[in-house]
């Protein structure tokens, strides 16, 4: 079994599930609206020039968090 590890480590093309969510109040409603939740499938679509926000595809949309907000999700990589 893989090791859980912050969702802003993810490689671009890198996949995983949603393990937990550690942000608390409307952060983590915020994230629960966008498709965040255990056991959804995330993949790293890529940084930006300057390494912050990086895009995810989540549930079939791209979104782009900031690294201290994905910093509070963790996942188990594939």
């Amino acid at each position: 079994m893989s090791t859980k590890v912050p969702l802003y480590t993810l490689k671009e093309g890198q996949s995983a599930r949603v393990e937990s969510i550690t942000s608390q109040g409307a952060m983590r409603r915020r994230l629960q609206d966008i498709g965040l939740t255990i056991g959804a499938p995330v993949t790293c679509l890529g940084r930006s020039p300057f390494g912050d926000p990086t895009a995810f595809l989540i549930r079939g949309a791209a979104i782009a968090l900031r690294e201290e907000d994905s910093r509070s999700i963790l996942v188990f990589p594939s």
